[in-house]
C-alpha cells in the first residue's frame, strides 16, 4: 500500500516482513571517578557487559565523546523510586585529542598523596 498523506516530502510504503533497528538515546549519567583508560559510572539504566556505547562527558567546561566498553554493570544503590546502576567501563578507540582531553583533566584533578603523621626515633 502507498502511502496517501500529500504532506509528506516522500512517499512511505509498507515493509514486508519484520524489520528491526536500534535507537541512540541521550541519558543522563553520573560519573564516579575516571582515568584516561575508563570511568566508573552511575545511571539509572542497566548497560549490557561487553557492549559499546558512545559517551559525552564535559570535562571543566570541554564537551568530548569518547567509545566505551562496558566492563561491568551492577546494582549501585536503591533509591525511592528507581535503581541506580554502577557501571565500569573502558576506553576503546580514542583520538589523540581526547587522550590529551582525558589527561589533562585527570592530571588537574589528581589528589596530593596523603600526608602520614609519625615520629622519627
Amino acid at each position: 500500500m502507498t502511502d496517501p498523506n500529500p504532506k509528506r516530502q516522500a512517499e512511505r510504503v509498507d515493509v514486508p516482513g519484520q524489520v528491526t533497528g536500534a535507537v541512540t538515546v541521550f541519558q543522563p549519567m553520573t560519573i564516579l571517578n575516571i582515568s584516561v583508560k575508563g570511568m566508573l559510572m552511575e545511571s539509572a539504566i542497566s548497560l549490557h557487559n561487553d557492549s559499546l556505547h558512545d559517551f559525552r562527558l564535559t570535562l571543566d567546561g570541554r564537551s568530548v565523546v569518547v567509545k566505551g566498553r562496558v566492563v561491568y554493570c551492577k546494582i549501585g544503590e536503591l533509591r525511592e523510586g528507581g535503581v541506580l546502576y554502577r557501571c565500569g567501563v573502558e576506553f576503546v578507540e580514542l583520538p589523540p585529542h581526547v587522550q590529551t582531553a582525558l589527561g589533562h583533566f585527570v592530571a588537574a584533578h589528581k589528589s596530593p598523596p596523603p600526608v602520614i603523621d609519625g615520629d622519627l626515633a
